[in-house]
């Protein structure tokens, strides 16, 4: 898992002049430093002089020069389509208004730009030049052309940068992946080239210079008879999903009943219910995009104030897409603006909770041990990044068909520096909460650890060190009974292991959740021993002591009565 980070792009530029005179392409790529990067993003953007101008060449080099002036100077609270826009109106203004007799009169561009920032990029675009991106080996068209609708005039535009007093510009934002790949072009490279001609040399995957050059070479040896420009910007590595960039985009979405079973909502068909909790409904359904089986996670309004379920949504959405950990739940990838309603899509885990399996039979201590392994994994993965998942249980586990296993149900973890639900909505099970949530811990990664030794103390089991509790209870917390008691083939270090993280003292516990997890996978060996009778006094003491008390009251009467 990685924490933070930045946005990380190679980008690549090729023209040609082509048969052409000149070359009235202008095209460019503003990488900007890490401080720019951070605040601004990454810009790219082609622009194609009109060659009925005396200067294409200059109103498409200025196009660029201005945008990229302009977007860089904004505030960074003015967002990023408006920091696209204003420059582009301004010298849209300019141009048009060039009087008659100088070099830029009847001068006009076309004119396409990406601006990549955090996760998303923002594209503006006029003309006919195009923006396309290539994900999953497909490629897609981003951009429409702004020409004539008529077979024999598609190459006289009606839209253009200096073509008409107000500017008219396309927007679009575009929720970004690793490993994507950008492109602009010019008509002079869609022109000769297919989409499926350009698609194959995208996915040759050469690097991004190399691929906008054969692009280019490809166009002129097709045949093509303008200038060619390719620019292309491949996405490296992404930051870590923004909290608060999540939270504003659920807070624009109404809540919505769980639909019935063989209803659709957003292209996703409902087969079943999974279950139906306290603070959500959970549906297994289909997406009808990619025919992809998901599972719908509803909010249940009765529990918890709108604020917290939208609190705790917000965490479970940014949880899922930042964890890379294979024994954490992910997310299910969502294409920006198709959901309509407040609710959480990921992936459907063929297979049954730890809970349901407990039910069914104790596991061996071998496939036990590697389960309860990559449990203590999955809570670290969670602690490397602060996050404290607070709702640890048997009930929060799968355990996949295949036999892997999933930490679930993200959505009441406590994040470093985000809104926390108020006092009387702290989360937690009773029966898996320690001592000190009691007297007003929040949760942190003792009180984690905490949960997990109960969890695994009921997995190799079936029963509660200290006995199962309801809400309105506050349990003793004595000395647990050790786990061998239950199941006496559990050798002591395992023992052990279990009975430290559940210490009622904080200082009793492991250091952390990396020290439980050395003592799973180095605790000794797991070689059954036999079984023992176990002796009453053991099984049953207050039985032992009444049968002693008997005998010796009957040996006692034989003595007076001889």
């Amino acid at each position: 898992m990685r924490d933070g980070g930045e946005l990380v792009a190679a980008a690549g530029f090729a023209s040609a002049t082509g048969p052409r005179a000149d070359n009235q392409d202008f095209g460019a790529v503003y990488m900007a430093s890490a401080l720019e990067r951070a605040a601004h993003g990454i810009v790219a953007a082609v622009a194609d002089g009109v060659s009925g101008g005396k200067a294409g060449r200059i109103a498409a080099e200025l196009a660029v020069r201005a945008l990229f002036d302009g977007y860089y100077a904004a505030p960074t609270t003015l967002g990023p389509a408006r920091a696209l826009q204003n420059p582009l109106i301004a010298y849209n203004r300019w141009l048009h208004g060039q009087a008659r007799g100088t070099v830029m009169t009847n001068s006009a561009t076309t004119f396409t730009a990406l601006a990549l920032r955090g996760r998303h990029a923002y594209l503006v675009h006029v003309g006919d030049s195009r923006a396309w991106r290539f994900a999953g080996d497909k490629l897609a068209r981003l951009t429409t052309d702004h020409v004539r609708p008529e077979p024999d005039l598609q190459h006289v535009l009606i839209r253009a940068i200096g073509l008409e007093a107000e500017l008219r510009l396309d927007h679009a934002t575009i929720e970004l992946a690793e490993h994507d790949r950008l492109l602009l072009t010019s008509d002079g490279v869609h022109g000769p080239l297919s989409p499926a001609q350009i698609a194959a040399i995208l996915r040759e995957n050469a690097s991004a210079e190399a691929t906008a050059e054969r692009l280019v070479d490809a166009a002129i040896a097709a045949g093509g008879g303008d200038n060619a420009t390719a620019v292309i910007v491949d996405i490296v590595r992404l930051p870590a999903p923004d909290h608060d960039g999540i939270l504003a985009g659920l807070s624009a979405l109404p809540f919505a009943a769980a639909p019935a079973v063989g209803e659709t909502i957003d292209g996703f068909t409902v087969d079943r219910v999974i279950s139906a909790g306290r603070h959500a409904v959970l549906l297994a359904a289909t997406d009808r995009e990619d025919g992809s089986k998901v599972a719908l996670k509803f909010p249940r309004r009765e529990v918890l104030s709108e604020r917290s379920l939208r609190l705790a949504f917000t965490r479970e959405l940014l949880l899922s897409q930042r964890a890379i950990s294979p024994f954490v739940l992910g997310a299910h990838p969502v294409r920006a603006g198709r959901q309509s309603a407040l609710y959480l899509v990921q992936p459907l885990l063929d297979g049954e909770t730890m809970e349901a399996r407990l039910h069914r039979l104790v596991p061996g201590l071998h496939a036990g041990v590697i389960q309860a392994a990559r449990l203590a994994r999955a809570v670290a993965a969670l602690h490397r990044l602060e996050i404290i998942h607070r709702d640890i249980k048997p009930e929060n586990v799968m355990l996949i068909a295949d036999g892997g296993l999933r930490l679930i149900d993200l959505g009441v973890a406590r994040l470093p520096g985000v809104e926390d639900f108020r006092g009387d909505e702290i989360p937690g099970t009773p029966g898996y909460l320690a001592p000190e949530q009691f007297a007003g811990n929040l949760g942190d990664a003792l009180t984690d650890q905490f949960a997990l030794g109960v969890t695994l103390y009921r997995w190799f089991t079936g029963a509660w060190p200290y006995g199962e509790q309801e809400a309105f209870q506050r349990p003793k917390f004595g000395r647990a009974t050790p786990p061998s008691r239950h199941r006496p083939e559990i050798p002591s270090w395992l023992d052990d292991a279990i009975l430290s993280a559940l210490q009622p003292s904080r200082e009793a516990r492991f250091g952390d959740v990396v020290e439980l997890l050395r003592a799973l996978e180095s605790g000794g060996s797991l070689r059954v021993r036999p079984r023992r009778a176990v002796p009453l006094i053991e099984r049953h003491p207050v039985r032992f002591w009444q049968v002693v008390s008997l005998l010796l009251a009957a040996a006692v009467i034989a003595l007076v009565l001889r």
